[in-house]
C-alpha cells in the first residue's frame, strides 16, 4: 500500500482515515507521525520527518529505501552522499549547516581515502544526471529522506538507534553492516555491538600493561563533582527560565489569546523588548545568534574603530554558507581584508594561528579560517564585549525599554486593540496622550 507515490493532490490525514480505517483525525495525524518517524512517507521540503495537517506535500517512500531492509548505513555512503549534494550546486540541494559540519568532520576522519571518495561521488552524480529530469527529482527527495532516518536533524529522535541493553543480550547479533553505494568501510570504525564475537584467548604480559596503563590514564583524569555539576545545571535553568514558555508565560502574551496587543506594538516598532536585550548579556553566543544584538554590537565596535575581528568572525560565518565553487574566491578576499600583509582591516593573530590558516588557504574550503576564528572569538568575548555590556549603547537600550513598558502600563487591554485597529486604517495617525485621553472619553470606559 505505501509504494503508491502521492502523484495527485491528497490530504494525507484524510488518506489515512480512509484507508486505515481511522475515524478520529487527531489519531490519523498521531499515526502518521510515527509512519513518517521511520520514513515511510516524508516532506518533500523539510528535513524533519513528523505529518502535519497544514497543506504540506508529501511523497511516499520508495521500498528500497524502507527500514524494513535492516539498512546499516556506512559513514563512508554518507560522506559520498553529501559530497554529491555540493557538487550539483542546485539552491534545493544545499547543505544545512550541521550537514555542511557533518562533511568536514567526515573528512577529516577519511583523509587519507577522501580521494576514493570524491571519485564515486563524481560517478554516482554523472550517473544521476543522465536521468530524467523529473524522475532525478523524485529520487534526490527519497534518497534525501533515507538519510533523514539515519542520520537525523539534531535534536530529533533518531528511530534507527538500537537500546544498548538489548544489544548486550544478544549472544550473536545478525545486524550485518550494509552499505548504500557499494563501499566497504575500514574495520576500525565498526562499531563492535555489530562485530561478530571473536574466540576468547588468554590475556597476555603486553594486554596487562594496556590496561594498567588505561586504568592510570583514568585516574588522572580531572572528574567533576555531582554537587558542582548540578549546582551549574541549576544556575543555567534559573537564568533561562523566564524564556521557557513551558515554566513561565510569554512576556508580551500573545495577542491572539489574550487581550494585550503590547506584542503588535512591540513588532510595529522593530525595537528589541527588554527581555531580549536582557538575554544579550547572558553570553557573546546570545549577542551574535540575535540580529538585533550582533548590529547593534557591531555599531559599538564602529564607534570605537575595533570592528574588525567581528566583520572577520561574520565573513568566516559566510563563508562556511557559500555554494562550493566560490568557496575558495571569497576565501582569498577574507585572507586579502584581514589577515595579509597590509590589510586594509588587519587583526591579531597569535603565530600558531597564522601559520596554520595560512597552511590551509593552500588548499581553501568552508572551515580554512576555523583557528583564526576560534581565537578572535576568544578576544572578543575576554575583551570588547565585556565593554559592550558597560557600554552606553546597551544601559540604554535596557532603560529605553523599561520606560516603553511604563507608558503603555496606564492604557488598559481593551483601549490598545482599538487603538491598534485604528493604526492599521489610518497608518499616518500619530496618537499622543490627550489623543488616548480623548478616544477613551469616546469609548466611555
Amino acid at each position: 500500500m505505501w509504494c503508491v507515490r502521492l502523484e495527485v493532490e491528497v490530504n494525507p490525514v484524510e488518506w489515512l482515515m480512509k484507508n486505515l480505517s481511522i475515524e478520529d483525525p487527531a489519531e490519523a495525524l498521531h499515526t502518521g507521525s510515527l509512519i513518517a518517524a521511520q520514513g515511510y512517507i516524508f516532506p518533500i521540503s523539510d528535513h524533519v520527518l513528523t505529518l502535519k495537517d497544514d497543506g504540506t506535500f508529501y511523497r511516499f517512500q520508495a521500498p528500497y529505501f524502507w527500514p524494513s531492509n535492516c539498512w546499516e548505513p556506512e559513514n563512508t555512503d554518507y560522506a559520498i552522499y553529501l559530497c554529491k549534494r555540493t557538487m550539483q550546486n542546485k539552491t534545493r540541494l544545499e547543505l544545512a549547516d550541521y550537514e555542511a559540519e557533518n562533511l568536514a568532520r567526515l573528512q577529516r576522519a577519511f583523509a587519507r581515502k577522501w580521494e576514493f571518495i570524491f571519485m564515486q561521488a563524481e560517478a554516482q552524480v554523472k550517473i544521476d544526471r543522465k536521468k530524467d529530469k523529473t524522475e532525478r527529482k523524485i529520487l534526490d527527495s527519497q534518497e534525501r529522506a533515507f538519510w533523514d532516518v539515519h542520520r537525523p536533524v539534531p535534536g530529533c529522535v533518531n528511530t534507527t538507534e538500537m537500546d544498548i541493553r538489548k544489544c548486550r543480550r544478544m549472544k550473536n547479533p545478525q545486524r550485518v553492516k550494509k552499505s548504500v553505494y557499494g563501499v566497504a568501510e575500514d574495520t576500525q570504525t565498526q562499531s563492535p555491538v555489530h562485530t561478530h564475537p571473536q574466540p576468547s584467548r588468554k590475556d597476555t604480559k603486553e594486554d596487562v600493561e594496556k590496561e594498567i596503563l588505561f586504568l592510570n590514564t583514568q585516574l588522572d583524569r580531572h572528574c567533576m563533582k555531582m554537587s558542582k555539576v548540578a549546582e551549574t545545571l541549576m544556575s543555567y535553568t534559573e537564568q533561562y527560565l523566564e524564556y521557557d514558555p513551558f515554566v513561565c508565560p510569554p512576556e508580551p502574551s500573545n495577542p491572539w489569546i489574550s487581550d494585550d496587543c503590547t506584542f503588535w506594538e512591540l513588532e510595529a516598532s522593530k525595537d528589541p523588548s527588554q527581555q531580549r536585550v536582557r538575554k544579550w548579556g547572558f553570553s557573546l553566543d546570545e549577542a551574535l545568534k540575535d540580529p538585533v544584538g550582533r548590529d547593534q554590537f557591531l555599531k559599538f565596535l564602529e564607534s570605537e574603530f575595533s570592528s574588525e575581528n567581528l566583520r572577520f568572525w561574520l565573513a568566516v560565518q559566510d563563508l562556511k554558507r557559500r555554494p562550493l565553487q566560490d568557496v575558495p574566491a571569497r576565501a582569498q578576499e577574507i585572507w586579502q581584508e584581514f589577515l595579509a600583509e597590509g590589510a586594509p582591516s588587519s587583526i591579531n593573530l597569535d603565530s600558531h594561528s597564522y601559520e596554520r590558516t595560512s597552511q590551509n588557504l593552500k588548499d581553501p574550503g568552508r572551515y580554512s579560517f576555523e583557528d583564526a576564528q576560534d581565537h578572535i572569538y576568544k578576544l572578543m568575548k575576554s575583551d570588547s564585549y565585556t565593554r559592550f555590556l558597560r557600554s552606553s549603547v546597551y544601559q540604554d537600550l535596557l532603560l529605553a525599554r523599561k520606560k516603553v513598558r511604563q507608558n503603555l502600563s496606564f492604557i488598559s487591554p481593551r483601549i490598545r486593540i482599538h487603538l491598534f485597529m485604528l493604526k492599521i486604517v489610518h497608518p499616518c495617525c500619530i496618537w499622543g496622550q490627550h489623543s488616548v485621553t480623548h478616544f477613551v472619553f469616546l469609548l466611555n470606559i
